[in-house]
């Protein structure tokens, strides 16, 4: 982990409100209810506020985001902490310095009525897309229920086709987020939610991470993201129903499936972010990288430790400790 002068970040971004704002920073996310802040903060001019000029652009697949932070054609994405240590493993200098959001029911394995259980699975064609949280998911229900992946038919497929693809008969389950869960089930009868993150509480959780060198090199620029999405967070509280109409646009979903989407996820502020990444979070990333060894031995061959993936620089910046 490359270490941030604490000092120097606070001084920077007490600074910024006045200054002009910097280089435009190229943000990478996916439309996932838990990213709703940074819609937020792009819409009511949070960015700007913290002299911070941000780029948001759509990606449909994970593994396009990650090559083009490493590429340089990024400089942040919005990338699940899975991907995270998967990336690590590859060799990409990813580091996380804000977490997003924890998913319980708002990740889930979709499927017909009449399977009532993962063990209904087997031999079956499942979608979801390699690499991402809905191939976490998937994997860790597989374990749980003696399973692996070999016993299911997975076909790769990105989480806003995945859902589709089952209503269509294309195959037989579906893991996907929401809204595409919603959107799905209100297409047509006859399919349901069979298993959700809920069953393991911090399995699927989402961080703001950027190459080391460019934090090391962008100290303000990074705190005035931390300060914009924490602005936005409690603006969504306070203001639950503009919010969320601002997040349901963004994502393409109608608020009667957004309302009971996004209760289940969880957003982190960064007083919540600075008492998460200093204290459950080690053992998050130790349950995950588990099982992504156990799943995938070839390529997953180590777990990453805090320091080697967290700089809470920006953190420490914003919330002044």
């Amino acid at each position: 982990m490359r270490k941030v002068q604490t000092g120097l970040v606070a001084l920077l971004l007490a600074g910024t409100a006045s200054a002009a704002l910097a280089d435009t920073v190229k943000l990478g996310l996916q439309p996932w209810l838990g990213y709703g802040p940074l819609w937020i903060a792009e819409e009511k001019g949070f960015f700007a506020d913290h002299g911070v000029d941000v780029a948001l652009s759509n990606f449909n697949w994970d593994a396009d985001m990650t090559a083009a932070l490493a590429a340089g054609n990024l400089d942040v994405i919005a990338a699940g902490t899975n991907a995270m240590i998967a990336a690590q493993n590859a060799g990409v200098d990813q580091t996380a310095f804000l977490v997003m959001d924890l998913s319980f029911e708002a990740d889930a394995i979709i499927a017909p009525d009449s399977m009532s259980s993962i063990k209904d699975l087997a031999g079956h064609k499942v979608a979801f897309e390699t690499g991402a949280t809905s191939d976490l998911l998937m994997n860790y229900a597989l374990k749980v229920n003696g399973m692996r992946l070999a016993d299911i038919e997975h076909v790769p497929m990105g989480a806003s086709e995945a859902g589709l693809a089952l209503l269509s008969g294309n195959v037989e389950a579906a893991v996907t987020y929401e809204p595409y869960i919603s959107a799905a089930l209100n297409k047509s009868e006859g399919f349901k939610v069979l298993y959700t993150a809920a069953e393991k509480p911090g399995l699927i959780s989402d961080v703001l991470t950027a190459r080391g060198d460019w934090l090391a090199a962008h100290p303000a620029e990074a705190a005035g993201i931390v300060a914009a999405w924490d602005d936005a967070v409690k603006f969504i509280r306070n203001n639950p129903e503009e919010g969320g109409a601002l997040i349901a646009r963004a994502v393409g979903s109608p608020m009667e499936e957004f309302a009971p989407a996004f209760a289940g996820v969880r957003l982190y502020d960064a007083a919540e972010n600075m008492a998460f990444l200093s204290g459950d979070f080690q053992q998050t990333l130790t349950e995950i990288g588990a099982i992504m060894m156990e799943t995938n031995p070839d390529e997953i061959t180590r777990i990453p430790t805090e320091d080697e993936l967290l700089d809470l620089g920006a953190l420490k910046a914003v919330t002044g400790q």
